[in-house]
């Protein structure tokens, strides 16, 4: 096992690392029912939604995505494999992931078994009614098409609509942090307005989401805490623009903010101050590599292995880190195997993959050593 030591942050400090623009090069659906596609029929627009509406309305009838199986990566892998048999290249990349590293499932279930089963402070609403309001804050703020090519009735009409959160669309993008390269998988909510017709430049999606309204410095300090999960699930997806509906206490929607993805941690630094973007950034990229910002002489040298320096040899591996440790644990959980990580389909393409490769240079060899010979009779 290796630890990575969190302290001193100071060593973070400075200039951040080189980030590569996210871009997307394959994308995947899943439709109504939650069955996957290759396509994009799960892409939807955004359009203002009205004020005033009682996000509670629909609570009743709202089909939530039963999500207690555990589907791994099997639909990034899907995509994975139509991308390179379609363009005949290999995808590299030292990290491979759905948002950020896979989670722990077992684990993500009972925490979110304990969060719900903590009683909630008497007349607030249950964290079950909470998460429906950021559902249907989306369903407020959605179209299925361009609003010019949308019926003014479906525009109106989308407060009386039956919140499904089943159809998700989900944008796979090369990027990378440091010196790591990165292929990072996730649901991105909508387009502001449309894709691009040169792949090559940036596309101007939309994550919305919901927040409380602020009243007091307390609030302040919660709100720009939940900034920061905000624009690194969006820095790292590449999407440029955060729509955040802010609500009252008993859910009513009372107006909403656009924020340059961009611009965040410099929002923060202006107000409370209680987290530097560049200091994220520098975080990751030696969490990641390990061969910058260790500052090892302010850090025992067995306590600053990142990934790279940490995971040289096959199996399941599992990033920890304990309530309140200053370290983050990496350590090999399974000697050998995928522990189901990679699905049978993914493994089984890149094994064919590889045989024909071998089978490739293999011919290569014979026909350089037939030409040699030839030459040599000459």
């Amino acid at each position: 096992m290796s630890n990575f030591a969190i302290q001193p942050m100071s060593r973070f400090a400075g200039s951040s690392a080189a980030i590569r623009r996210p871009k997307e090069i394959a994308y995947f659906s899943y439709d109504d029912d939650h069955v996957f596609h290759l396509d994009e029929r799960s892409l939807r627009y955004y359009y203002p939604p009205n004020l005033g509406v009682d996000l509670s309305k629909g609570f009743d009838t709202f089909q939530q995505l039963d999500d207690t199986a555990d589907d791994h990566l099997d639909g990034l892998l899907k995509t994975i494999i139509d991308l390179e048999q379609r363009t005949g290249t290999k995808c590299t990349a030292e990290v491979v992931t759905w948002s950020f590293i896979e989670e722990n499932h077992e684990h993500k279930l009972e925490s979110r078994k304990q969060q719900h089963a903590q009683p909630s402070r008497r007349g607030a609403p249950s964290q079950d009614l909470m998460s429906f309001w950021g559902y249907k804050f989306e369903t407020l703020s959605l179209i299925p098409d361009q609003w010019d090519s949308t019926s003014r009735e479906v525009i109106e009409t989308r407060e009386n609509m039956v919140v499904n959160n089943y159809a998700q669309y989900c944008s796979v993008v090369k990027t990378g942090i440091g010196k790591a390269r990165m292929l990072i998988g996730g649901e991105v909510d909508a387009l502001w307005d449309c894709k691009p017709d040169n792949r090559d430049d940036p596309i101007n999606w939309v994550e919305l989401k919901t927040s409380a309204e602020i009243a007091n410095d307390k609030d302040t300090l919660k709100y720009e805490r939940k900034l920061l999960k905000f624009w690194i699930q969006s820095f790292l997806l590449g999407v440029p623009k955060i729509i955040v509906g802010f609500r009252s206490q008993n859910g009513i929607l009372q107006r909403f903010e656009e924020l340059e993805t961009k611009n965040i941690p410099g929002m923060v630094k202006r107000g409370k101050g209680i987290w530097d973007g560049n200091l994220c950034i520098n975080f990751t990229a030696a969490f990641l590599d390990c061969e910058s910002f260790t500052a090892c002489d302010l850090v025992p040298t067995n306590a600053c292995s990142g990934l790279k320096q940490t995971i040289t040899t096959d199996g399941v591996w599992r990033i920890r880190r304990r309530e309140r440790s200053p370290v983050i644990e990496i350590f090999k959980n399974e000697e050998s195997g995928c522990g189901d990580i990679l699905s049978p389909e993914f493994i089984e393409w890149r094994n064919s993959r590889e045989a024909n490769e071998a089978d490739v240079e293999a011919a290569k060899t014979r026909l350089v050593e037939s030409i040699n010979q030839e030459t040599c009779q000459l």
